[in-house]
């Protein structure tokens, strides 16, 4: 991949289309996370307006301290740069304690896991809103498109998606050249839903390069017959996901009215 040369075709993107909406610039949830370090710092290469959000939500302290870390980074970078910290936590629990109790247990976790997203999407539309500001995505290919590994109209919900078009081998190579802290780049890619250290390998059972590898493989139309072993088994747990999330990848389905019928 030529790195520089992608950095500054997505820089430029972005800040033509920002251009183009009119806008003063770019709001990004910042989660001490790979993929939205390397958004944020896109996004402050372009000279706009750029406002990083911390949203705690009974957050670990290594992910708290690695967001506010990078943060600190860019803005001692990029004079554009500024953050706000917004601690939902409270709004969080008061929101369980309003919900009714279920019997299903870990239903309840994971829809409770994807209500942390949603509460971050609806705190970073309130600032975009107020500030005239795009929201960034933070999904990479892998997530986006792949396996659907996000949370719907969550962190899901945004105005544009600067590094969707990379897997995450390659966000990992532009955020090493971009020198962001070694601290983020080192440490093991999680979602940050669950309060807890698990991973999203922890998750889904495969690590990113595996599944950037089966997601090629899918492409060149092979199917699970096609392997053995441990390739087969991740084969399987990519087509898995992509089946079950695919809800996730396609437009939201429409109910046609023939014209015979108005």
């Amino acid at each position: 991949m030529q790195t520089e040369k992608v950095v500054n075709h997505i820089v430029n993107w972005l800040k033509e289309y920002a251009e183009n909406a009119k806008v003063n610039g770019f709001v990004v949830g910042v989660s001490g996370g790979i993929d939205s370090a390397l958004t944020s710092t896109l996004c402050a290469k372009t000279g706009l307006e750029v406002l990083c959000l911390e949203m705690p939500i009974h957050q670990s302290e290594k992910q708290v301290s690695r967001a506010l870390n990078h943060i600190d980074w860019l803005k001692n970078q990029y004079s554009n740069v500024r953050m706000t910290s917004v601690n939902l936590t409270p709004v969080f629990t008061s929101l369980i304690d309003a919900l009714p109790a279920v019997e299903d247990e870990e239903s309840r976790h994971m829809s409770l896991a994807n209500t942390r997203a949603r509460l971050r999407m609806t705190t970073l539309y309130y600032f975009a809103a107020l500030e005239k500001l795009l929201v960034a995505g933070t999904g990479n290919k892998v997530e986006d498109f792949g396996v659907g590994f996000y949370t719907k109209y969550g962190d899901g919900g945004v105005d544009l998606s600067p590094i969707a078009d990379l897997l995450k081998t390659e966000v990992y190579e532009l955020a090493a050249f971009l020198n962001i802290n070694k601290d983020i780049l080192e440490a093991p890619p999680t979602d940050g839903l669950w309060g807890d250290n698990r991973t999203d390998e922890d998750q889904i059972g495969a690590s990113y390069p595996e599944l950037e590898w089966a997601m090629a493989m899918k492409e060149q139309g092979k199917t699970s017959a096609d392997f053995t072993g441990r390739e087969k088994e991740v084969f399987e747990i990519f087509m898995r996901y992509n089946t079950s999330n695919k809800h996730k990848m396609i437009p939201i389905p429409i109910c046609e009215i023939p014209k015979n019928l108005k």
